[in-house]
């Protein structure tokens, strides 16, 4: 055991968890005032439920064992086993309870990213249900894919360093679903940018940045050199997006906007996740660069041209940014900076690409049927939707009898 990696691993798990209440932030900020407090509630929430579900089953169905490359089994349901020898086959020189927990602010922050296709509709029942099926459905098969033991995208050579597969392209289209099945809010504008606060959404943005250098960094699960250099490639990418996207809306919509710089920089913040331990800091540039042109279009392709709602353009800023940096690490991925990964299409092998392609529309495929059918289960049991009266109310006070804020 290392404390050098064990105090690192502790502080990133902390960074990480910080990022979930963070989303709430950043999400709170981009809705009208009267959605405020329930879209931040609900990427709140999700730190009792799922981590909750975690400690039952989820980590275990994920990290022990393997059933045909799909699935874990229940070695460590309940948390059992799970102590401070290290894990076997994960973060040699750090407790198992350590890897587990951070292990567990990732489960935590994946479905809160859902929640902002659905701002200011749906009904918390529903959020109550919907999170943590979709959890146990998508998010633990995935994860066993990609990181689990055997798992088979993994095993096929299959490369996401930090979750881009894992976290981000299983959240964002599982939104755009989301979006579509309940419909839009009764007064949708799609070319309607004007949130309860700018401030707020840069707020979260900031927390979002602070706390991704842990869910990169961290992914190392080692104090070293790696971890290091996958927080310059974070860095950069992230600094490149949020640039061009602001350079993007000034020339399309002839002003520079702060929030659209601030859902740049979370995009390229999301394209660098699967590569940031892969990839030199000149092609997370490029990787960051690349995302902040296509995220930004894609926000337009979905609101102006599909006028689909998805409410703070989660899908835009998580699918397509976690496709796109998916793809490219299988372009730029080298063993010079990682001797464990591979190496990528620049570096003349396509069977990164090979993997990563088939794998992400394996991801895709199996994450938009099961979330279609996890909301249709679930429609048959309670409304999705609040009513129009409540939706016209705002969700604050329909759904939890508060406030944002009160000035008397």
């Amino acid at each position: 055991m290392n404390p050098a990696d064990i105090s690192w691993m502790l502080t990133a798990t902390a960074l990480v968890l910080l990022m979930t209440p963070a989303v709430g932030f950043f999400y709170g900020g981009m809705v009208s005032r009267r959605n405020a407090v329930s879209t931040t509630f609900q990427s709140f929430i999700c730190i009792g439920i799922i981590g909750l579900l975690w400690a039952v089953c989820g980590y275990s169905l994920v990290f022990s064992g393997d059933e045909g490359g799909f699935i874990g089994n229940f070695d460590y349901a309940f948390l059992k086993d799970v102590g401070i020898e290290p894990n076997p086959d994960y973060g040699s020189t750090i407790p198992h309870a350590l890897f587990m927990l951070f292990q567990a602010t990732f489960a935590v922050i994946t479905p809160a990213l859902i929640s902002g296709s659905m701002a200011g509709r749906i009904r918390f029942k529903a959020w109550l249900l919907l999170m943590p099926l979709w959890s146990l459905l998508v998010y633990v098969p995935v994860a066993h894919w990609v990181w689990g033991p055997n798992g088979w995208i993994g095993a096929m050579g299959g490369l996401d360093f930090a979750g881009g597969l894992v976290v981000h392209m299983t959240s964002g289209f599982a939104a755009v679903v989301a979006a579509l099945m309940l419909g839009n809010r009764a007064k949708f504008k799609p070319d309607d940018h004007t949130g309860f606060s700018a401030t707020m959404v840069l707020l979260g943005t900031a927390l979002l940045w602070i706390g991704w250098f842990g869910f990169n960094a961290g992914s190392a699960l080692a104090a070293d050199g790696l971890a290091a250099y996958a927080a310059g490639t974070t860095f950069f990418a992230s600094v490149t997006a949020m640039t061009i996207w602001m350079i993007c809306d000034w020339i399309f919509n002839g002003r520079p906007s702060a929030v659209g710089s601030a859902v740049g920089a979370v995009a390229g913040l999301v394209a660098i996740t699967p590569a940031a331990g892969f990839v030199t800091m000149q092609s997370a540039i490029i990787i960051g660069a690349v995302a902040g042109v296509l995220c930004n279009l894609s926000v337009h392709l979905v609101k102006k041209k599909f006028k689909t709602d998805d409410t703070v353009d989660v899908f835009a800023c998580h699918g397509v940014g976690g496709t796109v940096g998916t793809i490219l690490t299988a372009v730029f991925a080298t063993t010079t900076v990682n001797p464990n990964g591979a190496d990528g299409l620049l570096y003349g092998s396509a069977d990164l690409l090979y993997a990563n392609v088939l794998g992400a529309v394996a991801v895709v495929a199996y994450t938009v049927v099961m979330t279609f059918i996890i909301i249709k289960a679930i429609s048959l049991f309670t409304r999705l939707r609040v009513s129009e009266k409540e939706e016209q109310t705002g969700l604050d006070i329909s759904q939890h009898g508060e406030k944002v804020f009160s000035l008397n």
